[in-house]
């Protein structure tokens, strides 16, 4: 059992069937990584990284920013911010045929900006679309299946709480994450309403055009948009223009928010407290599995098996890009058994020490080396691959907790009507996929570009 790629693989394995039979995968990695190390190197080492293993990850100053955009969008969610968003969308857009469904994708790609759960924004813009959906005869499929679709927007279109992790993990900066993840995210929500606008043209009946608002709702709906502009604006605005880092940021969005839903009269004393305990519990979540990804991370490196498997396939002859598109079908069929959060924390700190040893080593002596980028590029493009394979877990079967989701919401529409209407927009996430692999200028330009 010497074998790093064997033992490294048996502890995924074991790790695997620990959450399988339910254990929270926070307490099934700690598990796992701690009694490696211990079999590996004895108990005294282990105690002795648990010593200062959990103040060393939980005082990094960039975590920081976790609790507060999880804050802001506890708060988004009550304040009301998902009515606005989907109002104003539907103004612009309800009067075409599938122009609702279209105006829900929106709502949703404006909503992820002030969330950053996708969870979250297929819940919440579930409740405000699905009866107007229903309102203007939608069909189950499409009703259901753009709902479900949008919501996967919420994890990449900034600011991303799982964006933000991963930049922690492999040592990225955030701003340039937040930069990398815009022009992606833009693209996502262009091929949906394009894969809607198809949906419609070959089945006129699924999505009847919603009728144009009259002038003084459409001023009115529109108007009711400029809130969200104004705290995306400032707080991502101000990231890039350099007026503050990303805590404070996020420390003026959850002011703004709360400040919205109080003039509202969506917020009270009793709603924020509820927000900030759900904070608590979902950043006291996160900081547990970060825990138990850094002890599995310390135990795969002590086995040498990012770079046992680097080496096996270098000798191989496998390409890098053939390497790249085989890590993210592995993330696919992963998405589908886990919350996007958890396996990023668990498979990152495997996948990207083996391809930062094939982009800096091991392939260095041929034409066109690794992935032709710098370590810094690949940290980036890496990243919003692996992050938009992870949204495709969240639409796809068995698990797909985004369908499950909106299929909880809308009763009356079988499971498998979801699926079926949510099968054009995992093609499109898969075209999307094709061409950030084949053009990784479309992630990489806008950071450059900010960077100077």
């Amino acid at each position: 059992m010497s074998d790093p790629i064997t033992l490294g693989i048996l502890a995924l394995v074991v790790l695997v069937v620990l959450i399988a039979i339910r254990i929270p995968i926070a307490y099934g990695m700690i598990l796992v990584g701690g009694i490696g190390i211990a079999w590996l190197n004895g108990p005294a080492l282990l105690l002795s990284q648990l010593k200062t293993l959990a103040y060393g990850q939980f005082s990094i100053y960039d975590l920081s920013v976790v609790p507060m955009f999880v804050l802001m969008g506890e708060l988004a969610t009550v304040a009301g911010l998902s009515q606005a968003l989907f109002r104003g969308a539907n103004a612009w857009l309800g009067w075409m045929r599938g122009g609702t469904a279209m105006a829900a994708i929106a709502g949703c790609a404006g909503f992820g900006a002030v969330c950053g759960s996708s969870l979250a924004t297929a819940s919440t813009m579930g409740k405000v679309a699905l009866p107007e959906l229903k309102r203007y005869n939608y069909s189950g499929a499409l009703a259901t299946g753009s709902l479900a679709a949008g919501g996967v927007l919420g994890i990449l279109i900034p600011p991303s709480v799982v964006l933000i992790v991963y930049a922690v993990i492999v040592e990225a900066n955030i701003v340039t994450m937040f930069a990398a993840a815009m022009l992606p995210g833009i693209l996502a929500v262009i091929l949906f309403i394009v894969t809607i606008a198809i949906y419609v043209a070959v089945r006129p009946e699924a999505g009847p055009p919603g009728g144009a608002s009259d002038r003084a709702e459409f001023v009115s709906a529109t108007l009711g948009l400029l809130p969200v502009m104004v705290i995306f604006g400032l707080v991502l605005g101000g990231i890039y223009a350099g007026f503050f880092n990303p805590t404070p940021a996020a420390a003026v969005g959850v002011f703004l928010v709360w400040l919205y839903g109080l003039l509202k009269g969506k917020l009270d004393l009793r709603t924020s407290a509820a927000a900030l305990k759900a904070t608590a519990r979902t950043s006291g979540m996160i900081y547990l599995i970060l825990l138990g990804a850094e002890l599995m991370k310390i135990f795969m490196s002590r086995i040498g098996l990012p770079q046992q498997a680097a080496a096996w396939i270098a000798d191989s002859g496998m390409a890098p890009m053939m390497v790249m598109v085989l890590i993210l079908v592995a993330l696919i069929l992963l998405g589908c058994l886990m919350d996007s959060l958890s396996m990023i924390l668990l498979v990152i700190p495997f996948f990207w020490p083996m391809l930062l040893e094939i982009n800096g080593g091991l392939y260095q002596e041929t034409e066109g080396a690794g992935y032709g980028m710098s370590t810094e590029d690949l940290k980036v493009w890496f990243g919003i691959l692996a992050l938009i394979v992870v949204e495709l877990g969240l639409i796809t079967p068995p698990v797909g907790m985004n369908v499950f989701i909106i299929s909880a919401l809308a009763k009356d529409t079988p499971m498998i009507e979801t699926f079926k209407g949510v099968a054009p927009f995992f093609c499109a996430e898969l075209l999307r996929v094709a061409l950030l692999l084949a053009f990784p200028a479309l992630t990489l330009w806008l950071p450059r570009l900010l960077g100077g």
